[in-house]
């Protein structure tokens, strides 16, 4: 197995086809691998077969909850910035992050409620909202959130970061590097490579806070 899917630290240590199935999700590649292959044997059999989307979903359902969310902001900055909009919602859904609060949850909510129709970012904040595993604060915390939400919020808000180019492989990694770093304690601020220019063709950034005390 190659290094790319060692130190995964942030991961939990139980086999991959579990955390999809706690997620209610499922992939299109058939594995070759056991039922109990653990999350790194099975990225490497993705890898190795070029199933990124697969892939991708499978390190969606792996990730912690509030570490998924950070994953999720970090494809809607690409997004937003595409845009030249300022979002709401991705401002909500960071500060969330950064401060799991109470009140930043009820901020989520009522951003949500009220001015997340045209947000480029509402499914980052739609995963912030449901992170701490329940349908709301008050009466709702006593009800579990949909199965595998945070997930898919955090699924489609990075393939929908495809559109943003370069080719779609590059973006792919790209998206795969930054859940990869944010799994090994890392903060995920992984970017593009820069283009090669004529003459490197011919011879051969500053990063966000590190999110700290996440599980």
């Amino acid at each position: 197995m190659s290094d790319r899917f060692q130190n995964l630290k942030k991961i939990p240590e139980h086999p991959a086809a579990r955390l999809l199935a706690h997620a209610n999700a499922k992939i299109e590649t058939k594995l070759k691998s056991p039922a109990n292959a653990s999350v790194p044997t099975v990225l490497a059999e993705l890898e190795e077969a070029e199933a990124w989307v697969d892939l991708i979903r499978v390190l969606s359902v792996c990730l912690p909850p509030r570490e998924c969310v950070w994953w999720s902001c970090i494809a809607a900055q690409d997004i937003v910035a595409s845009e030249d909009c300022k979002s709401t919602c991705l401002a909500a859904a960071e500060a969330w992050v950064f401060e799991p609060t109470e009140e930043n949850r009820a901020r989520l909510h009522t951003i949500l409620e009220n001015e997340s129709a045209d947000d480029p970012a509402a499914l980052a904040a739609t995963a912030a909202f449901y992170a701490p595993g329940t349908m709301g604060l008050g009466e709702m915390e006593e009800h579990a959130a949909p199965p595998g939400i945070v997930s898919a919020c955090a699924f489609g808000t990075n393939l929908q970061t495809l559109k943003l180019g370069p080719e779609p492989n590059v973006r792919f990694q790209l998206i795969i590097d930054r859940a990869l770093d944010i799994a090994r304690g890392g903060n995920g601020k992984v970017e593009l490579p820069e283009p090669e220019s004529e003459d490197d063709a011919e011879n051969g950034s500053e990063t966000a806070p590190k999110i700290e005390g996440t599980a």
